[in-house]
């Protein structure tokens, strides 16, 4: 098994399930935590160990028989050389693209936690052998199975941490308080993302590519046990109830049909639960007026993805405002929309973001 960003908390919830179900783990590879990185190390000795970049070097507990690679390169590099059937690609970002398409060019099953890549690359991407590890298409996946009459797919969002102050304030609120996610336990981007709604438009997107459909909406779950909904063309409604726990989706993935018979997560007492589903409201959540757009144009994905990567970490920097967030990714489609005819090739995302990012980096 091949774990990118392990020690994030998709990584961290896979190599619980490996060390519970005697998975071997090949290689891994991560950011900066290097302290948990050498925990891991030591527990699970992959033959391969690889690193964003050689800042942490000199601190990494790998032994001699360890083959250790750092930055983009290295990690393409290691790619190669793991012989793991099943890959998990959990780096956030747009930096998780390339190690995507590596693992698809050489074959393996990827099992996909980085939005980013169909985000922006969807429509050059062949998802034939994509295992999605989002509880949302996870739950989509399993109510479709068998269905052909399908009228409407439905996820659901949370609301993020922002979801019950007051809306004058919401513009002015600081990274802390939008960090308070009230269900989750996630890094700070996806976090973020899941305040200003953006994660949820990246949740559509995906559907898209991943369920070939444009019939995909999102409402209000403030619990986040029900995931996902499908309507058939009867209006039968079927819904998918989890606890809010990403071992389900990730057990799957790494077990296949052995994940049946395991309890990945703690059960639900429906009794003392209240299911209240409702619309987003795009007073709070103004973004959520692209999501017609971006279905429609998906290609402004890469727009969309690009000023907000470099805008959430201007605001975590509290160089923005919150509310600066949403305000300049409207600016950056306005500015670079007429740029997507122009995107024929993988070659052209990368080109078209890197355009992107160096304006919002000066500005």
């Amino acid at each position: 098994m091949i774990i990118l960003g392990s020690t994030g908390s998709i990584g961290t919830n896979a190599l619980k399930i490996a060390k519970d179900n005697d998975i071997e783990i090949e290689m891994l590879v991560a950011g900066s935590n290097v302290e948990l990185l050498n925990k891991q190390i030591k527990q699970f000795n992959p033959r391969i160990i690889a690193l964003k970049d050689s800042t942490n070097k000199d601190r990494l507990d790998a032994n001699k028989n360890q083959k250790v690679y750092f930055g983009e390169d290295g990690i393409l590099q290691g790619l190669n050389e793991a012989k793991s059937h099943i890959a998990i690609n959990a780096i956030v970002g747009f930096s998780g693209l390339k190690p995507s398409l590596e693992i698809i060019k050489l074959g393996k099953i990827l099992a996909l936690a980085n939005k980013e890549s169909l985000v922006v690359g969807g429509e050059f991407i062949d998802t034939a052998n994509i295992i999605p590890l989002d509880s949302e298409h996870f739950a989509l996946q399993e109510l479709i199975r068998g269905k052909t009459n399908i009228k409407k797919m439905i996820i659901t969002a949370s609301g993020g941490a922002l979801r019950d102050v007051d809306i004058n304030t919401i513009s002015t609120q600081t990274p802390q308080s939008a960090l308070e996610h009230p269900n989750w336990n996630m890094e700070k981007k996806i976090t973020l993302d899941s305040a200003t709604m953006v994660n949820k438009l990246y949740e559509i997107l995906e559907a898209k590519y991943l369920f070939q459909t444009n019939n995909i909406d999102a409402l209000i779950e403030r619990n986040s046990i029900i995931h996902a909904l499908i309507q058939t063309n009867d209006n039968a409604i079927f819904a998918h109830l989890g606890y809010n726990d990403m071992k389900l989706p990730i057990s799957y993935a790494m077990l296949g049909k052995r994940a049946k018979n395991i309890e990945s997560i703690k059960d639900i007492d429906l009794c003392n639960l209240t299911f209240n589903l409702s619309k987003i409201d795009t007073n709070r959540y103004p973004l959520w007026n692209l999501k017609d757009n971006l279905l429609d144009n998906p290609k402004l994905g890469i727009i969309l993805n690009a000023a907000n990567e470099i805008l959430v970490y201007k605001f975590l920097a509290n160089k923005i405002k919150f509310g600066d967030i949403s305000t300049n990714i409207y600016k950056a489609i306005y500015r670079f929309e007429s740029q997507i005819k122009y995107v024929k090739s993988i070659e052209d995302v990368f080109y078209l973001n890197k355009e992107v990012v160096e304006f919002y980096s000066f500005n």
